[in-house]
């Protein structure tokens, strides 16, 4: 999936050869209507520029002015994206006022890393006690068996700290971390299909998902990991670019001025200091130390830079790219990414490190004296103990729950979570339907979205297939991360809303799709106002289709018809 080949590395052009050689499958393309695209410089292929304003399409705007409003447009428009997101987000946050699905762990094991350093225990009714009123807060000394690394409850500690042991202060930092989101994948969209456009677009259809939405008004770990993967998912492509232009740079150039290939410089050319790529190394890390399915997504994205480098070096005239990428590029690459990550999963156990109170802490003293491994620190000797044990508790984890599901019906939507529900007969809490009302905050993706993103990844995979776009490529690798390994755990209990993860990259493989719809820069006026139309009323049910399921995304207090309409399948109950 992360073999990604991008389509500006064409076979290097012979001395003596058709300068522009049209292959046989491009030429029997040809009789139905293909056309060639034009081919670019080397410096083009490397980096490709992000395209001037028009004038003529500015409302007749100057070329200054053209350019001043583009530039500013490359910010202001993923900023107004995710003031949206985040006005929707924030509103009424605290509501449902109670501790939903597995708010009931992180919510408090992250008051008591806040307060002890590790997490503790606490008594049965304690939801009761600290969602009423007066509150109290019965958290114990004694260690709890936890089974998720500490680095996302750390996060829910710093709303948490700020606004108490309530839900707002459970579900701030994951309503903030959601509305970031939004941000980075209009700036990361932009920067992966050089169009401001296509990258609001991209963040407005996940500003509008109802699974993100739900996600990032919970205090659950997967909007976190989520965020984290993301943030090293941009880290990349800006290293991509950064890299590419350094090199570029040192390329020879020609009498027009126009860079051209140069084994040499390709073959031996060092990329020097890569501080992006150092910066994903840390984000992995950080999606690691909140839940461990950061793993399979720190060892795809380390495939996948690697493979950027030897595509660059390719276009820039490498006799041997890959040979040329082993020998400059994969040890950097591995020390920024892999030794980094290490360090910062180590680092996010720093409260359970510093204190005596933690679960297993002092196993290596006591049960663990003994051993080949003793001439480790005790603290490195229990660490690793406990991981042991809780990936035994993982892998064996099948028992049966109302609400998991297969990842087969992940994309589809099949089966949605249901974090809160009750219902209400006339006349009680201000039900005034004759039928009755109900409440409930479900974890579903909002349907339109889902399915079109379905047909847009059928879209994407042919990019990547047959025309070789490194952008599907880029988008498949990270879709592929986060959601191919989970159908090596079929028999665990596993659930919907961990495809949180990949609905940046469905929300990028479908604005890829409709950004191809619209067509290329030239297209006719005709083909753009067709596609304009169909691009917009597709938006627009999207939209609605998210407005009808608020109810369910909030937990409002609806008439029970009204909850059964929305039931659109019978999984979804």
């Amino acid at each position: 999936m992360c073999g990604v080949t991008t389509s500006d590395t064409a076979a290097e052009v012979r001395p003596g050869s058709d300068p522009d050689p049209q292959p046989p499958w491009q030429r029997r393309l040809g009789r139905f209507g293909y056309r060639t695209p034009a081919r670019l410089g080397v410096r083009e292929r490397l980096v490709p520029p992000f395209p001037k304003p028009d004038p003529g399409s500015w409302w007749g705007f100057s070329p200054t002015a053209a350019l001043l409003w583009a530039r500013s447009y490359a910010w202001l428009g993923p900023l107004l994206v995710a003031l949206v997101a985040g006005v929707l987000r924030f509103h009424n946050l605290g509501s449902p006022h109670a501790l939903i699905f597995d708010e009931t762990y992180y919510a408090k094991d992250a008051w008591s890393l806040w307060q002890q350093g590790y997490e503790g225990t606490w008594p049965k009714k304690a939801d009761d006690q600290i969602l009423g009123d007066p509150q109290s807060i019965p958290l114990s000394d004694k260690a709890s068996y936890v089974v998720h690394p500490p680095v996302g409850k750390w996060i829910i500690a710093l709303g948490e700290a700020m606004f108490g042991l309530n839900p707002l202060g459970w579900r701030f930092m994951t309503a903030v971390l959601g509305t970031l989101s939004v941000l980075m994948l209009c700036r990361i969209g932009r920067r992966l299909f050089r169009s401001t456009t296509l990258g609001c677009l991209a963040g407005a259809l996940m500003a509008v998902d109802g699974l993100h939405f739900v996600m990032s008004r919970a205090a659950l770990l997967d909007l976190v990991v989520m965020f984290w993967v993301l943030a090293a998912f941009g880290a990349l492509l800006i290293d991509r670019d950064r890299s590419r232009e350094r090199l570029a740079k040192a390329l020879p150039e020609d009498e027009n001025g126009e860079a051209r290939p140069d084994p040499e410089v390709a073959d031996r050319l060092g990329l020097g200091w890569r501080p992006w790529r150092l910066a994903a190394g840390i984000c992995l890390g950080l999606a690691c130390a909140t839940k461990w399915n950061g793993l399979y997504v720190l060892a795809a994205f380390g495939l996948l830079t690697v493979l950027w480098d030897a595509g660059a070096r390719r276009t820039a005239g490498a006799t041997r790219p890959h040979l040329a990428t082993l020998r400059r590029d994969t040890l950097p690459a591995f020390t920024s990414l892999i030794p980094v990550a290490l360090l910062v999963y180590l680092a996010s156990w720093t409260g359970w490190f510093a204190t005596k109170g933690g679960y297993y802490r002092d196993w290596a003293e006591n049960e663990g004296a003994s051993g080949p491994w003793g001439w480790l620190p005790g603290s490195l000797r229990s660490l690793w103990h406990y991981e042991q044990e809780v990936y035994k508790f993982h892998v064996n984890l099948t028992s049966g729950h109302t609400y998991d599901s297969n990842p087969w019906s992940w994309l589809v939507a099949g089966r949605p979570v249901s974090y809160f529900y009750k219902s209400y007969k006339p006349g009680e809490h201000g039900c005034d339907a004759s039928g009755g009302c109900a409440r409930e905050v479900l974890a579903l993706g909002t349907p339109l979205l889902w399915w079109a993103g379905c047909a847009a990844l059928v879209y994407v995979a042919y990019r990547w297939l047959m025309r070789r776009d490194w952008r599907a490529g880029a988008i498949l690798c990270g879709l592929g991360a986060c959601y191919l390994p989970w159908f090596l755990y079929q028999e665990r209990t596993i659930f919907y809303f961990y495809a949180v993860v990949f609905v940046p990259f469905l929300c990028l493989a479908l604005a890829m799709a409709l950004g191809a719809l619209a067509g290329p820069p030239g297209s006719s006026e005709r083909r753009r106002t067709v596609a304009l139309i169909q691009i917009g009323a597709l938006l627009l049910l999207i939209a609605w289709n998210f407005v009808y399921f608020w109810p369910l995304y909030t937990g409002h207090m609806i008439p029970t018809d009204s909850w059964r309409s929305r039931m659109w399948l019978d999984t979804w109950v």
